[in-house]
């Protein structure tokens, strides 16, 4: 399984589905950092296995677009103050972590004026203030919003650079009656695919995982049990390693109700999270390992990619993979409920 996914991963020559060639390759080194784990990890299950609990370890690789299919836009204001500078757009935060998006990309853009972060103050989310960073969706805020922001901020930059190389001051600024208010926009070059041919660059930053789910199953029930999830991400440079850390945390454990437990199909049934079967937090491992590989995108924001999809793209690939690995049963319907891995256990 390692070795024919191994074979297959993107290297310079290779395209994506749609003819794009990817902007970075970077599976072939994450893969070369996942092998002596996986190796370790199905040492470790082979001798733990009983007959009563058989363990297993599945491997899974997920790719992801940051950016809205085609041509994707968005705009950000700054504007200087005397000892502040307010940032403001539309970056919509439901709880991914805008906020530290926004000012991290902010407060890297603007060092030369050598601000502490609680000197960029955020007006984010309002449409009747702030400009349209568009929508918080296919993981492409950091690298288009992100883009907006660092565009407006160099445009503030520009605007005050003295002859020396230095910046004036908000007061020299007043006096010479410049602006004080920059505006910054930015346009990913991703095309439209062609509609017979399905052949383009839809998306122009993407990101990689390498996943491993290390899983008990117990052969009386057919209940799975994810004992542990190793993830290799490149999310390019990133912004704030502790944001970062919270989406791929929460994505990996989507995962796990993904594969185990969540079902949404009967509107009637499932009316509430629970019956929904999202998983609690006894549900998910402990033991969540996250290794980061740092591939600089060329036009992402200081490097950086997307992030909050990447680990939902194959999480429950792998533990389907590991649960196939552990006791023989290939469950495709997902979730893979305890009856239905009992179901395809191959019969004695």
């Amino acid at each position: 399984p390692f070795d024919l996914r191994y074979k297959n991963v993107y290297r310079p020559g290779c395209t994506t589905p749609t003819g794009q060639t990817p902007e970075v390759f970077c599976l072939e080194e994450m893969m070369d950092i996942m092998r002596p784990k996986y190796l370790a990890a199905k040492e470790k299950a082979t001798k733990a296995s009983t007959a009563e609990k058989k363990k297993g370890v599945g491997i899974s690789i997920g790719i992801y677009g940051a950016g809205g299919d085609g041509p994707d836009t968005a705009e950000a204001w700054v504007e200087l103050f005397k000892d502040r500078v307010l940032l403001s757009t539309t970056w919509s935060d439901h709880g991914q972590g805008a906020d530290a998006g926004a000012l991290g990309t902010a407060h890297e853009a603007l060092r030369p004026l050598g601000l502490r972060p609680d000197q960029i103050l955020l007006e984010l989310n309002d449409p009747a203030k702030a400009p349209d960073g568009g929508a918080a969706g296919g993981s492409r805020s950091q690298v288009v919003t992100g883009n907006a922001i660092v565009v407006a901020c160099e445009n503030l930059l520009n605007a005050i650079r003295k002859p020396d190389g230095s910046y004036l001051t908000y007061d020299e600024v007043i006096a010479q009656g410049l602006p004080t208010r920059y505006s910054g926009r930015w346009t990913s070059v991703a095309q439209i695919g062609d509609p017979d041919t399905g052949q383009g660059i839809p998306i122009e930053n993407y990101m990689y995982g390498v996943f491993m789910a290390e899983v008990t199953v117990e052969t009386k029930t057919g209940k799975v049990d994810v004992d542990k999830l190793t993830m290799v991400a490149d999310v390019g440079k990133i912004n704030n390693k502790l944001v970062v850390d919270g989406q791929i945390y929460g994505g990996l454990a989507q995962g796990v109700g993904f594969a185990l437990s969540e079902d949404f199909e009967d509107l009637h049934k499932h009316t509430n999270m629970v019956k929904c079967g999202l998983p609690f937090a006894e549900d998910i491992p402990d033991d969540i390992e996250i290794i980061y590989h740092e591939t600089p995108r060329k036009t992402g924001p200081f490097g950086a990619s997307g992030v909050g999809e990447l680990p939902n793209t194959a999480p429950h690939a792998a533990i389907m993979n590991a649960v196939y690995r552990a006791c023989g049963a290939r469950v495709r319907d997902l979730p893979a409920y305890p009856s239905k891995v009992l179901a395809a256990m191959p019969k004695k």
